[in-house]
């Protein structure tokens, strides 16, 4: 069975954008054509890939299901365009998700760099954003940086302050802020957590330390779907960065973790070997951007303490074009993470 790529194409935009106008915004086509290009998909694969929501397009069961090979397509015919000599004209950036913090720190250096091309990867994770990182499919990749390849290379570029997410009801939502130790003893609805995933190793790590439980049962019908599973159950709650652009619903509200906040790694990585003319300054930006780690404000997993500076320790500029010090590169945590106890 052959397939459009433009239709792909359309499709993976539609949902890393979550809306058919964001789309056509970034595929320099009409609204009416992407509409078009994805029901053309939907056609050939027999089935639905995308709904509209009131928080805007999101992927069906079987759109989910299709997306990472839907990627996959795209990266392989855009790593094609590349060897055709296009590829320096643009610096792709894997962001890990439109809505997540990653994004906010990328616009801030196109504010300060506005001639630099930028292009935005949407990859979901290390598991699949590192390979492409190391296969010169990317440039630059955000994420919490652990068992790094041999030449990927990373500095600390964010610790996102958490949320606590619950119905307006819930006995945490009075809260102006809550200590995550008054969670303990209790269970948040996590379905987004997959085994194995740098974010899990995080949560997990954040259980055993605050004596959080966590429920990963899903499916996970994405953020629209979360939101809504929140509204409708009082008893439940889940964790959010604060930088996380979550739908928005009336009887849904957020509140703050603190003393200490946990707050996630976020580092910038990129391969030694890339020599990308707009890669350096958006290093430079994003260690001139980054607060350095205070112990006395905020937690984070003991794996990743080493790698993000607290304000008594020094900053070491890193470049893609300096000499790599031993054991840096990858100081962010080992290639294997302490197994931590269940709870």
């Amino acid at each position: 069975m052959d397939l459009d790529l433009a239709a792909v194409r359309a499709f993976v935009a539609v949902v890393e954008e979550r809306s058919f106008g964001g789309a056509a915004d970034r595929l320099g086509i009409s609204q009416q054509a992407v509409s078009k290009r994805v029901a053309k998909l939907e056609d050939r694969l027999g089935t639905p890939l995308v709904v509209r929501g009131r928080a805007g397009a999101e992927p069906t069961a079987a759109g989910h299901a299709q997306l990472a090979s839907a990627r996959a397509l795209v990266g392989l015919a855009d790593r094609m365009t590349a060897l055709a000599g296009d590829r320096l004209r643009t610096l792709r950036v894997d962001v890990h998700h439109t809505w997540l913090a990653s994004i906010d720190l990328v616009r801030g250096f196109h504010e300060t760099a506005p001639d630099a091309e930028l292009g935005i990867v949407s990859s979901g994770g290390l598991a699949t954003g590192l390979s492409a990182l190391v296969a010169g499919d990317t440039d630059a990749l955000f994420g919490r940086a652990t068992g790094l390849p041999d030449g990927v290379r990373r500095v600390p570029a964010l610790l996102e302050p958490l949320h606590v997410v619950v119905r307006r009801d819930h006995r945490f939502a009075g809260h102006t802020r809550l200590s995550p130790g008054a969670l303990a003893g209790t269970t948040a609805w996590m379905p987004s957590i997959e085994a194995d995933s740098e974010w899990a190793w995080f949560y997990r790590a954040m259980g055993h330390d605050f004596g959080i439980d966590y429920d990963t049962s899903g499916p996970d019908f994405g953020l629209e779907g979360l939101i809504e599973r929140i509204a409708s159950e009082p008893s439940r709650y889940t964790f959010a960065g604060a930088g996380t652009r979550l739908p928005a619903h009336p009887d849904v509200v957020r509140v703050p973790l603190a003393d200490p906040a946990p707050v996630y790694p976020w580092s910038l990585m990129w391969h030694e070997r890339n020599r990308h003319p707009a890669l350096p300054p958006l290093i430079a930006h994003i260690e001139d951007a980054y607060a350095p780690w205070d112990p006395t404000r905020f937690w984070l997993p003991a794996g990743d303490r080493a790698a993000f500076p607290s304000a008594r320790t020094a900053r070491t500029a890193t470049s893609p074009h300096t000499p790599p010090q031993p054991n840096r590169a990858n100081a962010c945590a080992p290639s294997h993470e302490p197994r931590l106890p269940p709870r």
